[in-house]
């Protein structure tokens, strides 16, 4: 009699979506910025702009969403053009501040991919 589920432990399919879009899109962010900061000088400064260029572009956006991603890859092209440029103290610092974004990224990435397939086991 205790192997009824209840209702509420198991999750929708819009949350389920919602998951694995995060999943895929926190770590697809997380791979562009260990390409971003693996990159080398004229590359790096190359790639930098175009996401400065790119996250400005989303600030225009009237959805919150967007002006929150767009100010997230403002400061990843930004922090890119400075690692690139080599500046004394800022090129160390930025490039410490890319990879920590990245594996936390990467780490996000993880985890809503565990909470997707938890939930698809709970449907099943």
């Amino acid at each position: 009699m205790n192997e009824l589920e209840r209702r509420d432990d198991i999750p929708t399919t819009k949350s389920l979506s919602k998951m694995g879009v995060s999943a895929v899109g926190f770590g697809a962010a997380g791979i562009f910025l260990f390409i971003l900061g693996s990159a080398s000088t004229l590359p790096g400064i190359i790639l930098g702009g175009l996401a400065l260029i790119f996250g400005i572009g989303n600030l225009a956006s009237k959805d919150l969403a967007d002006k929150r991603a767009g100010l997230l890859i403002t400061a990843a092209g930004a922090l890119t053009v400075v690692s690139a440029l080599g500046i004394p103290f800022l090129a160390p610092v930025s490039g410490v501040l890319l990879t920590v974004s990245a594996v936390g990224l990467l780490a996000l990435g993880v985890i809503n991919a565990i909470k997707f397939f938890r939930g698809l086991k709970k449907r099943s």
